[in-house]
């Protein structure tokens, strides 16, 4: 079946999902470096705003902009990379500007949509924003830049579904007719429409003022008339997002913990991608807790501990039972995470790699290395 880094070999771009707090930062970060390390120019755009992988990748800090990890970095972590690896953090206000620069088809109207309420707090705030903007820019350093690999850590969702719907659920938003028939009378009138509107130009009007208040109800009303003309163009360029994340080329990693519910949502999220006929590379399940009696067997308990202790010096007492009971301890969680993890992988297609709980946080590129090692 192969491995994770055998199964996108052939990729240009690797999209990490699954639930969130399961590590899928890291985990992009180490893939990325693997393809670095052997040759290829790589990109690894990730959306989560912690300063941890910045500092990992030995760079100060991550923006809106494709940072090269220098030469001198990867010295210091004893690798010698034949390829290039860059990083960089989504900024989800400036690529939501740069997507209304795109399409707007006057400064006039772009000025106007930059300064409505309304779409400041879509830009920054509005639940799916960020996931949409997500797949925005994947588009934009799919098709506009060379590299060979770019690897996309998808924000920490409270549903890993959220990034393949959330655009949609944006779409619809913004081409919403129900919204653009109860607004009509400030969409046709211009500036005297919107006068007539604030003054209830309709019970309809008047009836959602109250909920809302006029300045919210005119700020839609104006959001909405600054749209018209330019929905067709966004949802042309969600369908050009969707085509290009079914290509062959393209690999969707799908990243759990052993726990039960992170396997139940990964194994949600792996349905939602095969309905979609999206392209799976592999699966890994990350922070396992690893079996330290693989030879079977009952483990030993403190009768047999404490000689093994007491031939080391002078021990305190009841450590051999208290040691004992760790073990079982341990070894019950590593048997719960191996049921897990096996049931996860009898599901998932493609490559599959299982990731050991590690005994420190990863913090520097050679912790990376030695993760991308287990992919």
């Amino acid at each position: 079946m192969g491995t994770i880094v055998d199964s996108l070999a052939g990729k240009r771009i690797a999209v990490c999902v699954g639930p969130g707090g399961v590590g899928k930062t890291t985990l992009a970060a180490a893939i990325g470096l693997k393809r670095a390390l052997d040759g290829g120019r790589v990109l690894v755009c990730t959306i989560d705003p912690a300063r941890r992988l910045a500092a990992a990748l030995g760079l100060e800090s991550l923006g809106n902009f494709e940072a090269r990890v220098p030469a001198h970095k990867f010295a210091a972590a004893g690798l010698a990379p034949r390829g290039q690896l860059h990083a960089m953090m989504l900024d989800v206000k400036r690529t939501w500007d740069d997507l209304i620069a795109r399409h707007a088809p006057d400064r006039h109207r772009q000025e106007r949509i930059y300064q409505n309420r309304i779409y400041q707090q879509l830009s920054s705030a509005l639940a799916g924003s960020q996931e949409y903007m997500a797949m925005e820019k994947l588009y934009e350093l799919a098709t506009e830049r060379d590299y060979d690999l770019v690897v996309l850590d998808t924000p920490p969702t409270a549903h890993a579904l959220d990034f393949l719907e959330a655009p949609d659920r944006i779409l619809d938003f913004l081409g919403n007719e129900t919204a653009r028939l109860l607004l009509a009378p400030a969409l046709g009138a211009g500036k005297l429409g919107l006068r007539l509107f604030q003054l209830g130009g309709s019970y309809i009007a008047r009836t959602l003022a109250r909920f809302t208040g006029s300045e919210v109800l005119r700020d839609l009303a104006e959001f909405m008339a600054s749209f018209q003309g330019m929905y067709e163009g966004f949802k042309n360029r969600a369908a050009a997002v969707r085509a290009l994340l079914a290509q062959p080329d393209v690999g969707f990693v799908i990243v759990s913990s052993p726990g039960p519910l992170s396997v139940e949502e990964a194994l949600y999220f792996h349905e939602h991608l095969h309905a979609g006929a999206m392209p799976i590379a592999g699966v890994i399940a990350n922070r396992v807790t690893p079996d330290l009696w693989e030879a079977g067997g009952p483990l030993p308990g403190a009768e047999a501990l404490d000689p093994l202790l007491s031939s080391r010096g002078e021990i305190a007492p009841g450590l051999a039972l208290r040691l004992a009971r760790t073990l079982a301890e341990h070894q019950a969680f590593a048997r719960a995470d191996a049921r897990e993890v096996r049931r996860l992988f009898a599901e998932v297609d493609g490559a599959r790699a299982a990731v050991p709980r590690l005994e420190s946080d990863v913090h520097d590129l050679s912790g990376l290395a030695r993760l991308a090692a287990w992919l």
